[in-house]
């Protein structure tokens, strides 16, 4: 199977994209979560979200969109088409989206805090700030380490990205380069970066094809179903297949941590500052910022 990503036809068991490792069967055990986290960057559970939550949650974003025209008239609702011409929109920080009692019943629920809390063997706290995305048709995510944009606090936080709705390969689910949480040489450059303090773009890369021949590593991703998450740490290189379908994907990443850790300040309180500085005035283009570095 051939799967879009940037400008790039790559096939699903190639050299360059597989799929993920699924951790489900392991969910309730921490020590071996923590490993396979550290060995891989990343843990793919299913099911981790009650998947009537997420369904009741999509329903008041297709609204939103609806409202705003968004969506194609006469489609089903629960079908999120595109309307023509219309190519979506973030959601990050929206309140009136991110902070209705149906969204935050997915991502504050408390048995997430619970697993949470486990995982890192004492109290979890959420960012107040949500990153909501809905994405149109052709559009992908670039290769990014999460550490550049919240990266104020401790390192020890953990992204959690959620599927609104059953994604297939063509709807541009989230990939993963799996070992780049060991990319020595990046961490230390890109890694160390801040995009409101440098005012650097914050995409390392747009082509996963020169991550892999340059550094290593095998981009994975796989087909989600509503209920579905993967989680990730601050080092992991990311990014997304493209959506090549009419539908708009809806998605969501929030972020948790220890809640007796120092916490980046730009995502917490009443209303996050959220970034301040970057991509306003002159921006440095990742492309001068990795001949800089060396990367």
């Amino acid at each position: 199977m051939k799967l879009t990503m940037g400008k790039h036809d790559l096939e699903i068991g190639g050299r360059y994209l597989d799929e993920l490792r699924d951790s489900t069967a392991d969910k309730h055990d921490m020590p071996n979560l923590r490993n396979r986290l550290q060995e891989e960057g990343y843990l793919l559970i299913r099911g981790l979200h009650d998947r009537s939550k997420v369904k009741a949650a999509r329903r008041v974003i297709l609204e939103n969109l609806q409202q705003a025209e968004q969506l194609a008239p006469g489609a089903p609702l629960m079908d999120g088409v595109i309307a023509e011409g219309k190519r979506g929109k973030f959601y990050g920080g929206s309140k009136a989206i991110t902070h209705t009692p149906e969204f935050l019943a997915v991502v504050e629920a408390p048995e997430l805090m619970r697993f949470f809390a486990e995982y890192l063997d004492g109290p979890s706290l959420t960012y107040d700030f949500k990153w909501l995305r809905v994405v149109p048709n052709g559009a992908f995510t670039g290769a990014h380490y999460d550490i550049v944009y919240m990266g104020r606090g401790t390192t020890n936080v953990f992204t959690v990205w959620t599927p609104l709705g059953d994604l297939p390969y063509d709807m541009g689910p989230l990939a993963i380069l799996a070992g780049s949480h060991n990319f020595d040489r990046i961490r230390e450059t890109y890694g160390e970066m801040d995009v409101d303090r440098d005012k650097v773009t914050g995409w390392f890369s747009n082509d996963p094809v020169e991550l892999v021949d340059t550094y290593g590593g095998k981009w994975r991703s796989a087909e989600f179903e509503m209920g579905d998450a993967l989680i990730f740490g601050m080092y992991t290189m990311h990014g997304s297949l493209s959506n090549t379908t009419g539908r708009f994907r809806l998605s969501c990443d929030t972020r948790y941590q220890r809640a007796d850790e120092p916490v980046d300040e730009r995502w917490i309180g009443e209303n996050p500052i959220a970034h301040y500085a970057w991509m306003k005035g002159d921006t440095v283009p990742m492309e001068k910022a990795r001949q800089n570095w060396g990367v």
